[in-house]
């Protein structure tokens, strides 16, 4: 088919809509199987120190031990303000007893970079790459402490393995898996502080945060004490032993029982689906759908530009047509036409990133649904397009 019949049958309206307009990147779709009257069981009105309050608290504990496949000398918590709540806690309770070095290739890594620098005023060495790319791994020496993202979720870009990590590392390595965990395999015995929250991978409600922590990371809690002081929240010892209680249920502050239940009903539906196996083969499958898509069009391409640190969940694409001089107002459009339409909710980009469009493709998404959105994707393109004519 010649180019300008293909923009022709690009630009009518496609028969197809997605039966799921949901892919933002958090709060994400919740799975397939989800129905408020699920969380019927929810003991509402009752103390989360209740005796059904605390069984609810470690079912949840329990099954993401068991679905990720964590360890069982690792401890897991559930603690308050979602993943950022959690990677605080990890940095002002663990850094300064060693060198650190913050690695940061989007938003939310440069984020904790600037809590290392301008909050705790570490002596860090800072490593950055722009969008679409990583640092260079090898150079990290994890003898320090190393902070970083697995996975972009404003970039797009990936860790690709934990082969850089030392097993003989004399450092902690504190890694914020939010968009990562339940679509990749993380190498548990490579991370010390592993943090990520409900909102992400499984579409659970949000203000939730996981903290899972290594044997390493246990010494380091009981045997170093910051020079600054600690915020309740994220007090993780008494009179220098752990608070053991945080790891089996007992939250430290007052969690929300509905969205634990409703975490718990994600938990069964991942279970259903092959557990992590199951979760990473419906996120390689939704990543391959764009991936095809990104190939077939010569418009369109992944922010990641090395195919091996390309997300399998928060897949970034930017507009390649010279012909567009104003690439913020033109991605906007893109995004306004698709919802407008009813067929792609939030998909711009991040507000820090470079314009272009995020769509989510962890494992609550149908592939049927990300097939039936990339025509739309074409036919506001092309529409936008000739709006510029």
């Amino acid at each position: 088919m010649a180019t300008e019949d293909l923009a022709r049958s690009a630009a009518r309206k496609p028969d197809v809509r997605p039966a799921n307009p949901r892919f933002s990147s958090g709060p994400c779709a919740k799975p397939p199987a989800f129905a408020l009257d699920k969380l019927s069981g929810a003991p509402l009105g009752r103390s989360h120190r209740a005796a059904v309050g605390k069984e609810r608290l470690k079912a949840a504990i329990d099954g993401t031990r068991s679905i990720l496949g964590i360890p069982d000398d690792y401890r897991i918590g559930i603690v308050p303000a979602s993943d950022t709540g959690a990677v605080e806690m990890a940095m002002w309770t663990m850094l300064g007893a060693r060198k650190v070095e913050m690695l940061a290739w989007e938003s939310f890594g440069a984020g904790w970079v600037t809590d290392a620098v301008k909050q705790l005023k570490l002596d860090a060495e800072i490593k950055t790459a722009d969008y679409g790319q990583i640092v260079d791994l090898t150079t990290v020496d994890t003898d320090n402490d190393v902070v970083f993202t697995w996975n972009g979720t404003t970039s797009g870009v990936r860790v690709p393995d934990g082969d850089w990590i030392k097993d003989d590392r004399a450092g902690l390595t504190i890694c914020d898996a939010t968009s990562a965990a339940f679509a990749q395999d993380l190498p548990w015995d490579k991370l010390d502080v592993t943090t990520f929250s409900w909102q992400k991978v499984l579409g659970g409600e949000a203000a939730h945060g996981m903290i899972v922590l290594s044997p390493r990371a246990v010494e380091r809690l009981e045997s170093y004490a910051p020079a600054w002081p600690l915020p309740k929240i994220f007090r993780l010892t008494k009179g220098g032993k752990l608070i053991e209680g945080i790891f089996k249920g007992e939250t430290i502050n007052t969690p929300s029982m509905l969205a634990v239940e409703d975490y718990l009903l994600a938990l069964d539906w991942a279970a259903s689906v092959g557990g992590l196996a199951g979760l990473i083969d419906r996120a390689d499958a939704n990543a391959g759908v764009i991936a095809d898509f990104c190939a077939d069009n010569d418009w369109i391409a992944n922010l990641a530009e090395d195919s091996a640190t390309r997300s399998n969940t928060s897949v970034c694409l930017k507009f390649t047509n010279p012909a567009i001089t104003d690439g913020a107002t033109f991605a906007k459009a893109v995004a306004k036409r698709l919802e407008t339409e009813g067929v792609a909710y939030d998909v711009g980009a991040y507000r820090d990133a470079p314009p272009g469009l995020r769509i989510w493709c962890g494992g609550t998404v149908e592939t049927s649904d990300l097939q039936a959105l990339m025509p739309w994707i074409a036919h506001a393109y092309h529409a936008e397009l000739g709006a510029l004519a």
